[in-house]
């Protein structure tokens, strides 16, 4: 029976309609570059695979000595030599077979870390349009299945058929010199396994993708069901037996499907057991004839049937070979596909840092307003004439990323017209107007979240544009309204905006934002662990520790996505108050949810239908009568000014 036999039955179960795939051009350079690296351990590696298909050959004609010229001649010196050179082979072999999967370890992991690195930088880059669009399981899948399987083409595949080539010429070779009438016979035999391996392979192709689909499936509904929003959720609205009955029928399914895809690969591995033993039964009867019949020696006899359980294996896994090798190249075009997909939000040619754009004088000098922010100088912020419209799939996605085939190839519909506005440094400026009408379109762009159709954005006078990424988002901090924190401690989910930052200075922002008396009363402190998404901690909670992860940051601008809503009375005390400290000095954009934001605010804009419908202070848009006073009568008047804030938002 062929040692390799499972692995040749994975060869014949890969899906053949993957060769039908086309490759793009260059792909092969491309794998080339990222093999370079590992150019010596390949070479090194193969080497190995070389020598260890020597290895099957020589053992099988020391034993043909063994029997011909030692135990028929009764040699007793020459019996003990040849075993023991048998036993150093097998010494070697072994040895062999250790560096090779050193080797192997060492290239493919290296491979597998260059790419994963890569691939990871890569995203990370995207745009957020991107993350909306793609579906987080698929861009995992990148990551994972498609790196492996690319990672196979320099150590699996390459060797599979460095080693079966040079391993089948040596035996066919070797064969032949011994008997041409017993190989030929052998050889016979082949189709008859070969021609239903391929046909159980189809089947088995088939089997392997509904397979992967229904594992997906299941793996999904657990993942849903898990996270803690999912759990939720099911508690309060799902009924618990009819969810163990939808995952059990899933799970059914995907047990139903795992012993037929088993039962097809016992059938397959029989086959090849059969067909081997097969043809050992006929070598042992036509080579026994003919050494009865003293045309060849019992030691070539016995040699040929060795060497032909080492001849099937190589054959039938080099002719499904082009499928191993496409489906490796085609893992590695997927993961190119990423990688190529440039990021739709990039730093320009050329792009500067806000100081650097400062000291050049393309930025105008900040304004100051007493705290360390404004200090260090708090930009104002202008919109010029801006028309935005959202980037249209195929420029921020990929059709393989996403779960449900796309149909909205026209372009993004303009969401924002003429939007011309100034935060003067140091000011509060409020967004105000009914759901959908632009606001938190207005707040993206800010941050360079998205890029302008028309018109410009500019911070300190410098258009974002023409700013480092990373410089823009160091001076900008954002606290949205659904606060998001990593599954983590406390204390590095503050670090994330200053990873440099002390314990000192953690808790310092900590106090400032009205958290740190219950930090300090948990029993693990900064090292407690705020659970998947911040769950563990209550809306407010978690409100207030995104603003002093803000604090820590310390930016010179600030934008508020509706940070208050949905709070409670107590919670929305405690943010307010944060709040106060977070503004202090600094040039602050905020869609309003509280009266008591936009009554202190410089300037109220009010947002309709993409546009800047009215602009003013809280008194002079009242007697405007307009929609401003609108807004105000369905959705401020009942609050009370004094339940919320004492203070304006931005006084010290």
């Amino acid at each position: 029976m062929p040692g390799n036999g499972w692995q040749v039955m994975a060869s014949f179960r890969r899906d053949e309609s993957v060769t039908q795939q086309r490759l793009k051009p260059g792909t092969i350079k491309r794998i080339a570059g990222y093999a370079r690296p590992y150019s010596r351990d390949l070479v090194l590696f193969l080497g190995l695979n070389a020598l260890a298909a020597l290895v099957v050959v020589a053992n099988p004609l020391l034993l043909k000595s063994i029997i011909d010229r030692g135990i028929l001649h009764h040699r007793q010196d020459l019996v003990i030599w040849l075993a023991a050179a048998v036993a150093g082979l097998a010494l070697m072999d072994a040895v062999l077979g250790l560096a090779q999967r050193w080797y192997s370890a060492r290239i493919g992991e290296g491979l597998i870390y260059d790419l994963r690195s890569e691939v990871f930088g890569h995203v990370q880059r995207q745009p957020v349009a991107f993350f909306m669009r793609a579906q987080t399981g698929s861009l995992v899948s990148r990551l994972n299945n498609d790196v492996i399987g690319a990672q196979r083409a320099l150590t699996t595949t390459l060797s599979s058929v460095v080693s079966n080539v040079i391993s089948l010429v040596l035996v066919l070779v070797t064969m032949m010199i011994l008997s041409w009438q017993v190989t030929v016979i052998a050889l016979l035999l082949l189709p008859v396994f070969i021609l239903p391996a391929k046909w159980v392979g189809k089947r088995l192709s088939r089997i392997s993708r509904e397979q992967m689909v229904l594992d997906a499936e299941m793996s999904s509904l657990m993942t849903e069901r898990f996270n803690v929003a999912g759990a939720m959720l099911a508690k309060l609205y799902g009924r618990p037996a009819e969810e163990e009955e939808n995952f059990s029928g899933r799970a059914a399914r995907v047990r139903d499907i795992g012993v037929v895809s088993a039962m097809y690969g016992r059938v397959f591995f029989t086959g090849l057991t059969l067909v081997a033993s097969l043809a050992t039964a006929m070598v042992y009867g036509v080579g026994g004839y003919l050494v009865v019949d003293g045309n060849f020696q019992l030691g070539t006899l016995v040699a040929l049937a060795t060497l032909l359980t080492r001849m099937y294996g190589p054959l039938t896994a080099l002719s499904n070979v082009h499928v191993d090798v496409m489906t490796a190249l085609v893992s590695f075009d997927r993961v190119f596909e990423v990688l190529d997909l440039k990021p739709l939000i990039r730093d320009r040619e050329g792009a500067r840092t806000l100081a650097e754009a400062r000291e050049a004088g393309t930025a105008e000098p900040a304004g100051s307003n007493g705290d360390g922010a404004a200090r260090r100088g708090a930009p104002a912020i202008r919109f010029e004439h801006v028309r935005f419209a959202y980037p249209s799939a195929d420029e921020v996605s990929l059709a393989s990323l996403e779960s449900i085939a796309r149909t909205d190839h026209a372009p993004g519909k303009e969401v924002l017209h003429d939007v011309d506005f100034t935060a003067e440094p140091g000011q509060l400026v409020a967004l105000v107007g009914p759901s959908g009408a632009g606001k938190s379109t207005i707040t993206h762009l800010v941050s360079r979240l998205y890029d302008v159709s028309d018109g410009a954005v500019r911070i300190g006078g410098a258009d974002v544009r023409d700013l480092t990424l990373d410089s823009l988002r160091a001076e900008v901090g954002v606290v949205s309204q659904d606060a998001h924190l990593f599954h983590d401690t406390i204390r590095e989910n503050m670090r994330y905006a200053r990873p440099e930052a002390t314990d000192e200075e953690i808790l310092a922002a900590l106090d400032a934002a009205q958290i740190g008396r219950l930090v300090a009363g948990m029993p693990e402190g900064l090292d407690t662990v705020v659970g998947d998404r911040g769950y563990r901690l209550s809306g407010g909670e978690k409100q207030r520790l995104a603003i002093a992860r803000l604090l820590l940051k310390a930016p010179s601008v600030v934008v508020l996505d509706e940070a208050t809503a949905h709070l409670d009375s107590e919670s929305e005390a405690a943010v307010q108050e944060a709040l106060r400290t977070a503004l202090a000095g600094r040039t602050s954009l905020v869609i309003a949810h509280r009266l008591s934001t936009i009554r202190e605010a410089d300037q109220i804009l009010v947002i309709e239908e993409g546009r800047v419908a009215e602009r003013g202070r809280h008194e002079e848009l009242l007697l405007e009568g307009g929609l401003y006073a609108e807004l105000y009568r369905t959705q401020f008047s009942h609050q009370k000014d004094e339940e919320w804030a004492t203070e304006p938002l931005g006084a010290e």
